[in-house]
This record gives C-alpha cells, structure tokens and sequence, in this order.
C-alpha cells in the first residue's frame, strides 16, 4: 500500500475542476520495486548496468572514428546507432538512480514531459538506424558493384538526417497530445520512468486521440521499419544462395548475424509493449520489457557487434593499447618529476 503523504505531495499545488485536474504540478514514480531491500540491489544493479553502457558504446564510436578502415557506411550507422543507444539508457536510467539515492520518486511535469519526448526519439531512433543498416547490408550483398555509388556519403548523411527528422516529429506530436489530457489524483505512474502508455492510463479526459496516434502512426513507425528489415534480408538471403561457394556464404552472413542478433532484442521487446492497447497490457510486463530495451539491449548491443567482427575487434584493440600506451608514458613521466623532486 502507499502511503497517503506521497499522493499529496503529488497533489499539493494543482487546480481542481471536480474530478479533473488541470495544473499538474508533479508525478510519482513508483519505479520497478517499492521495498527498501531491493531498492538498494536495483541501484547496484542498474549502476552497473549504465556504466557498462557507457563505456562500451563511447569506445565502439571512438574506435570507429579513429580507425580510417572503419570510415564506411556500415560503421557510420553504427556509430550513430551507439550513440543513439547511449542516449536511450541516458534518458531513463540517471533519473532512477537519483531517485533511488535520495529516496524520493517525484518528477515534475515539465521533467515528465521531457523524459517522454526525448525517450520517444531515441527508441524511434533506433528502430530507423536498424532498418537503415538492414538496407546497407541489402545493397552491400545483393549489388555490390553499386554499393560504393549507391551508399556514398552524401546519402548516409540523408538517411541519418531523415531518421532524425521523423523521429523528431513524431515523438513531438505525442508529446504535445498529452499535454491536451487531464489527470486525476493521484498521480502516480506505476513505472520507472515517464513513457506514453501509463500516461494514457492514468489520464481522466478522453484519449482516443492518442490512443488512435498510438495505434496508428506509432503502429506504422515501427512496423513499417521492421517490414523493410524482413525485406532487405529476404533479398539477402537470395542473393547469398546465389553465392557458389561455401566460405563466400559464410562471409556474407557473418556480415549479417550481429545486426539481427540486436533486430531480435529490440523488436521482441518494443512490439510487445506499443502495438497492444493500453488497457489490455500489464503494469508488470510493461516495466519488465521497458528494461530489456532501454536498459539491457543497449548494454548487450556493443558485445554483440564487437565479438562478431574482427575488423571491430581490431579496432577495439588499437584504442586500448593507445590508451594503454597513453596511461604508462603519463605515469613513467609523473615517477621521473617526482623522483627529480625528492
């Protein structure tokens, strides 16, 4: 049970009209346990989690920005897709680790707002760079003689660009839309961080609107992606049974498994929580989904790509022994001055 001092905290300086309230000052998160034990084991864990995000999608973007082999449109769209990562789990988890440090679940409207927005364009985001990539790997495999035409930078920049401006848009207008909602007390999402499904249940005026944009636009954003994904990967797998030998297969697959290995982590997760109706899903199933994409995926991302490629591998390995090189020069230097010092 709730205690009844956090609803009116929640509640303490909004405009009421009956039933309706219209100034919304603040929302609770409940997050993804309300025990004291288990508070403690999350923040670890989720910790834990982020700084393994961090790490290893910073250094997968340095390695491919420092390594002039892995200047191609492959490694471009990695790239963004790294650091689009990294600013998915940005958006959610920081804001759970404070609250769970300084034991207090509250977020502000506008914070809320915030959250929602930059949340919708990030995972939109990376549902588009996906599909990109698939189609990078379609025009690598099936026309390899146009690829170097085809993909040249002009149209990588294009690709990016235009995945941003839709996703801009659309996390936009989903944002705008609750912001016509009223809510009644108490405010409290039953989740870690401000997404558009609690919302909606949470809200007292009509969402239809919403609920058809849900349905609708937000269906076709990431059904429409994962469509052109099956595509670009059925013509592929035509294309590589065209291949007459065996070690020619084998390679233009290997090129393929990392990116569908992160394809099955992110749509079996996101398709579940955003193409069922908000009254037919669960709390509990919604939260756990929400961290396997927002959280896990993007930690897992980086090891999936790294350990199947060795041109990443290698890489990989050329950052860590410059900075490796880097650290032991630095500290020989600070023990000679401090040696000439004594």
């Amino acid at each position: 049970m709730h205690h009844p001092s956090l609803y009116s905290l929640v509640n303490t300086s909004e405009m009421k009209t009956g039933n309706h309230i219209f100034g919304v000052s603040e929302f609770l998160l409940l997050g993804l346990s309300e025990q004291q034990e288990e508070q403690r084991l999350l923040f670890g864990i989720f910790l834990a989690m982020y700084l393994i995000t961090m790490v290893g999608n910073i250094v997968i973007s340095l390695a491919i920005g420092s390594d002039p082999q892995l200047h191609t449109p492959m490694y471009f769209f990695l790239a963004n897709f790294s650091l689009t990562d990294l600013a998915l789990s940005s958006t959610t988890v920081p804001k759970m680790l404070v609250n769970i440090q300084a034991h207090s679940k509250l977020i502000s409207y506008g914070g809320c707002l915030t959250q929602l927005y930059f949340f919708g364009l990030f995972a939109d985001l990376d549902n588009f760079l996906l599909a990109v990539m698939a189609l990078d790997r379609y025009v690598a495999i099936s026309h390899p003689l146009h690829y170097a035409m085809t993909m040249n930078s002009q149209c990588c920049v294009l690709l990016v660009a235009g995945s941003w401006l839709v996703t801009a848009f659309h996390a936009l207008v989903h944002t705008l839309l609750v912001t016509r909602l009223s809510f009644c007390g108490p405010n409290v999402i039953p989740h870690f961080f401000c997404d558009l499904v609690p919302l909606l249940k949470m809200a007292c005026s009509s969402t239809y609107i919403n609920d058809l944009v849900l349905s609708l636009v937000a269906g076709t954003l990431l059904i429409g992606p994962f469509a052109c994904i099956l595509t670009s990967y059925f013509f592929i797998a035509l294309a590589v049974l065209r291949i007459g030998s065996l070690k020619g297969k084998q390679k233009a697959f290997s090129n393929c498994t990392s990116h569908l290995s992160v394809v099955s982590l992110f749509y079996s997760t996101a398709i579940g929580v955003y193409l069922c109706p908000p009254a037919a899903s669960s709390g509990g199933k919604d939260r756990v989904f929400s961290v396997m994409y927002t959280v896990v995926t993007p930690m897992l991302n980086p090891f999936i790509y790294s350990l199947r490629n060795r041109e990443m591998k290698g890489a990989l390995g050329k950052v860590l022994r410059r900075n490796t090189n880097t650290f032991s020069w630095d500290l020989r230097v600070l023990t000679l001055r401090l040696r000439a010092e004594s």
